[in-house]
This record gives structure tokens, sequence and C-alpha cells, in this order.
């Protein structure tokens, strides 16, 4: 198996590793990821009036998204465990599509002082808060679509910067 240079999640034989980050200096990193569920308007509305039978939709995402991120290297093969400093999650009414439809939009935002970057924590946070918001209110609505899960920003270690605007 011919692998190329720079994968440095496989070894010289071609196995599968966890990265060595014993030799990278600790610096403040940090991401914000995105992501949108798009809804009847309907189901917004008992959202947004405590109507929804399993409770405070949003409030639990954001506490999903909180304990996902601190979860990240138990649900994705190689992270690692991470330090982290701060999460924050918001979900946030987007405005309302044409066609009457709503998009919640979740954003979260994740630190730490370490010696690698926090993008997979931020991603899954999103991720497991959309799922949260899909498995309370599915029972009104199955025809919500979780969308465009994303990263916006991240900073620190060496390779700087990215914003995606």
């Amino acid at each position: 198996m011919k692998i190329e240079a720079g994968l440095n999640h496989f070894d010289d034989e071609g196995r599968v590793q966890m990265v060595d980050v014993s030799t990278k200096h600790e610096s403040i990193r940090d991401a914000v990821a995105v992501a949108f569920i798009r809804m009847a308007g309907n189901t917004k509305r008992l959202i947004k009036d405590g109507e929804m039978k399993k409770g405070d939709v949003l409030t639990v995402a954001e506490i999903a998204g909180v304990m996902a991120a601190k979860r990240t290297s138990d649900l994705i093969p190689l992270c690692h465990p991470l330090p982290l400093t701060r999460v924050s999650v918001r979900c946030e009414w987007a405005k309302d599509m044409e066609n009457g439809e709503a998009r919640l939009q979740i954003t979260a935002s994740v630190g730490t002082t370490y010696r690698t970057g926090v993008e997979m924590e931020a991603l899954t946070a999103c991720s497991v808060s959309a799922l949260t918001v899909y498995d309370m209110c599915k029972a009104v609505d199955r025809g919500m679509t979780i969308e465009q899960i994303h990263l916006l920003h991240k900073s620190g270690g060496k390779s700087g910067t990215y914003d995606a605007s």
C-alpha cells in the first residue's frame, strides 16, 4: 500500500496510528463551526412557544452540543482527547425561507490551550446539537433537514488562521 507523504495518521508501514503531538508546542487554539436545520414554520412556532412535548428544545440542544464537544475523542477515531478551556453552543433563528420554512442556526465555539486544534470538537458540537433538535421535534416534523455543517473559523497552531468568509 503506497501512502502519500504528509498523511501522518499512518506509520512507516502504512498502519493507522494516532498522530504524535508530543513535540508540538502548546498554543491558544480556537474553532467556530455552524450547522443549519430547516423545518416547517409550525415546528418553529411550537419550539418558540415552548409547546414541544419533550421540553425546551433549544436549551437541551445547546447542552447536548457542549457535552458532545467534551466527548469528541470517544466518537471520532484517532482524535486526541483535549483539555477544553471553553465550549459555547448557541441556537438562533435565521431568516425564514420564502416558502415558509424556518431555519435554525447552531453555532459552536470551542477553545483550548494545547498541542492540537479543536475543529473536530466544534463540528461535533454542531452535529449533535442538530441531531438533538431533530430527535426532540421528529414527532411533529419528519421533514426537517440538517444542512451545511462546516467550519467557519480556526486559529492557533502551525497552520495559523482559517476563515471561511
